[in-house]
């Protein structure tokens, strides 16, 4: 028997491969806040000097302010300066803004070589979350190279893009 897949040109992206399985956190300078509403500096910094940042070792930190009240830039960045000294890996702004970047990093990376001239079939279904980001960006790095590219299974895909002749 001849397996025509292994045999196959095509090459499929499954964007669950980049998924990562830290544990994602938010730390919410909401609790900070004097009365959710207004940030005073002196407490805050002394706040952050009292704070156990080995609580966050190992897991993916999105630094938000979930209250309705306007938060100088300078303290996202602070509260940054604290996890990076513990080596822990963070972005200022949602769950959503964490996921995007995790994703844009490890797409980053890819070889695009191994896309060039063939056809390329970006996997649908996914156990884990991947954002719409995630299809975006695959598809602006991918498309320059491929001769064809396609979405979902191998059994259903559905054809996006061929390049001109």
């Amino acid at each position: 028997m001849v397996n025509r897949v292994a045999n196959s040109p095509i090459v499929t992206i499954d964007l669950e491969e980049f998924y990562r399985f830290e544990e994602r956190v938010v730390f919410d300078l909401k609790d900070y806040l004097y009365q959710e509403l207004v940030l005073r500096e002196k407490d805050f910094r002394a706040a952050l000097k009292e704070t156990d940042w080995s609580q966050f070792s190992g897991k993916l930190v999105a630094i938000d302010c979930t209250a309705d009240a306007i938060v100088p830039n300078w303290a996202f960045m602070l509260v940054g300066t604290y996890l990076t000294a513990m080596d822990i890996e963070y972005v200022i702004g949602d769950l959503k803004t964490l996921e995007q970047y995790l994703f844009e990093k490890a797409l980053s990376k890819i070889d695009v070589e191994k896309f060039r001239q063939r056809p390329v079939v970006i996997k649908g279904c996914s156990k884990h979350p991947v954002p719409m980001y995630a299809y975006g960006r695959i598809l602006s790095i991918v498309q320059p190279y491929a001769k064809s590219i396609m979405y979902g299974e191998p059994c259903s895909t559905v054809p996006l893009y061929k390049s001109p002749k």
